[in-house]
């Protein structure tokens, strides 16, 4: 019996490990392949784009917040992977109350991701002590720990425009952009409703009124960057696909000494998983190059 505890601290066990998987998570479908290969994966969403040439041959359920219950109920999984952010509550709680196997994650932190690796690895039936892509992220975080801590880039990297959107200090991309030497200009500052009071016109609502609504992802003036004393701007390629046509407003921003602008690939700030490892290498050589260009610091140093 193979049994861990998810993010909504419901048990979920498997008497044996799973022969088919439906995974609705597109890092955790990419997860699943590295320790496990494709072949156990009976379903996917259409968001799920890795391994690329690999993954194509498994069939969709849908999209991530609209996901056909019919569709996965009827591939017949031994287990279905959820995440509580990306994938809609109420059509999780269907495949629930189906009776389906369901594991939910949440991992905001770069330590609960490495907890969540090891209970996917344990339901997956792989010995997480013995995984190479585990123990690979594994010693990722360690090499990051214990590299000298220079000072910190700070950094603003946004999800969505119009209005500006980006992420506070409890999610996951903040952690690993911590771990790698950088510095969230927003980590301190939590959503505000409604969206005027975000962006400066008006005061926030008490807090209950603003009840259990998410504020990790405020809503910004691209002023603010200067305010918070930002050096440069990451722009990821997902959840929304900034590209070149977007770095023209940071210049007007006119801040002194200008912001250090570039692009990024977003699944290294978003995809939890075994995605991590080459994430944190990738993300820390970024960032101590930019912190050569923003601080005159040799990278060597």
């Amino acid at each position: 019996m193979n049994e861990v505890v998810d993010a909504i601290d419901r048990p979920v066990r498997l008497a044996q490990p799973p022969e088919r998987v439906v995974s609705l998570v597109p890092s955790e479908t990419a997860s699943v392949a590295d320790l496990l290969g494709v072949e156990r994966l009976v379903g996917r969403t259409d968001y799920c784009v890795e391994p690329v040439n690999l993954v194509e041959t498994i069939p969709s359920v849908g999209g991530t917040k609209r996901f056909d219950v019919g569709a996965v109920m009827a591939l017949q999984p031994d287990l279905v992977l959820a995440n509580k952010e990306e994938n809609s509550r109420p059509l999780v709680q269907a495949l629930i109350a189906a009776g389906l196997t369901v594991h939910v994650s949440f991992p905001c932190t770069v330590d609960e991701s490495l907890a969540y690796l090891q209970s996917l690895a344990i339901l997956l039936g792989v010995d997480p002590e013995h995984s190479e892509s585990v123990n690979a992220c594994r010693r990722a975080v360690l090499r990051a720990h214990r590299v000298s801590q220079a000072e910190a880039v700070p950094v603003f990297v946004p999800i969505w425009k119009d209005p500006w959107m980006t992420f506070d200090g409890r999610t996951y991309a903040s952690d690993i952009l911590a771990l790698c030497g950088a510095h969230n200009v927003f980590a301190s500052r939590a959503r505000r409703y409604p969206l005027a009071a975000d962006l400066g016109k008006m005061g926030p609502r008490s807090e209950p009124e603003v009840d259990e609504r998410d504020t990790r992802y405020p809503r910004i003036r691209l002023e603010e960057l200067v305010e918070r004393g930002a050096r440069a701007v990451l722009l990821p390629d997902e959840p929304y696909a900034f590209g070149t046509d977007d770095v023209a407003a940071f210049a007007e921003l006119n801040a002194s000494p200008p912001l250090r602008v570039e692009l990024v690939d977003g699944k290294d700030l978003f995809w939890y998983g075994t995605r991590m490892a080459g994430a944190i290498e990738g993300l820390s050589h970024r960032i101590e190059q930019l912190r050569s260009v923003c601080f005159g610091v040799s990278p060597n140093n």
